[in-house]
């Protein structure tokens, strides 16, 4: 499984309603609320680096971590297209965010949109929350979203359907989930229609994005188990703490 590898091309038309600028400014209170000075950042999957992007303009050095060779492309695509001094406080390497090991230490790690959740066994798990404890400054924290556990079993994932076009082409995206409720994750088959409009050729691309859904003592437990502390839990871009409607939870982590 390589998730992203066709995908990436497609992705940011297909999130472009998502709200990152108001995500990244929600991270970065969450962040300096438990690390005021907070201005080093490792962002563990940065994707596309559309948050890294907004957390730059608000001042923020960032340095984004992705293992698809694709998706920082487009990253660095991004980087150059935006001013100077902006740009000027991004960087973007490849890695993985269980084996990542670089010099640097940072204020705060973030993982965002669910890129804790794509760690799907207790040993990506570990390994991912190792990583964070290993680059973080002393009282420096982790903030990370994923799915939360109580919501995806009171309200299973269904079939959806994504689309987008322009002059030029026409994507749909049809994400299929099968719930494994004895692994805690739910396997998202993705099928891509796209569409050139010029040549009325389309293409199917086919993924399998594997995901894992998380409970709150489970958070606890890795925390503990890589010498940090869980202090927050929040339903993702909310004052209130998660429940069973929170199909996305938000987490605090401190080193």
């Amino acid at each position: 499984m390589n998730p992203f590898a066709d995908y990436a091309p497609y992705y940011d038309a297909l999130y472009r309603e998502k709200d990152y600028g108001a995500e990244a400014a929600f991270v970065l209170g969450l962040a300096r609320q438990h690390c005021p000075r907070a201005q080093f950042f490792l962002e563990l999957g940065c994707g596309t680096g559309s948050h890294a992007e907004h957390l730059s303009a608000a001042g923020i050095q960032i340095h984004g971590i992705d293992s698809s060779a694709p998706m920082l492309e487009l990253a660095r695509a991004r980087q150059q297209r935006l001013p100077r001094e902006v740009a000027g406080r991004l960087m973007f390497s490849h890695g993985d965010v269980r084996h990542l090991r670089i010099s640097e230490t940072f204020d705060a790690a973030i993982s965002l949109f669910h890129v804790v959740s794509y760690q799907v066994s207790n040993q990506d798990l570990r390994d991912c929350f190792a990583t964070a404890k290993r680059h973080l400054k002393p009282g420096g924290v982790f903030v990370f979203d994923c799915w939360y556990g109580p919501a995806v079993l009171t309200d299973p994932p269904s079939v959806r359907v994504r689309h987008w076009d322009d002059a030029a082409t026409s994507v749909t995206r049809i994400a299929e989930p099968t719930l494994n409720a004895n692994e805690n994750i739910v396997d998202v088959n993705y099928t891509l229609f796209v569409r050139d409009r010029a040549s009325a050729v389309t293409k199917v691309l086919k993924e399998l994005h594997r995901m894992r859904y998380l409970f709150q003592p489970e958070v606890e437990m890795l925390a503990s188990a890589a010498g940090l502390e869980m202090i927050e839990a929040r339903a993702w871009m909310s004052e209130r703490e998660p429940g069973r409607d929170s199909w996305n939870a938000c987490f605090v982590i401190r080193g």
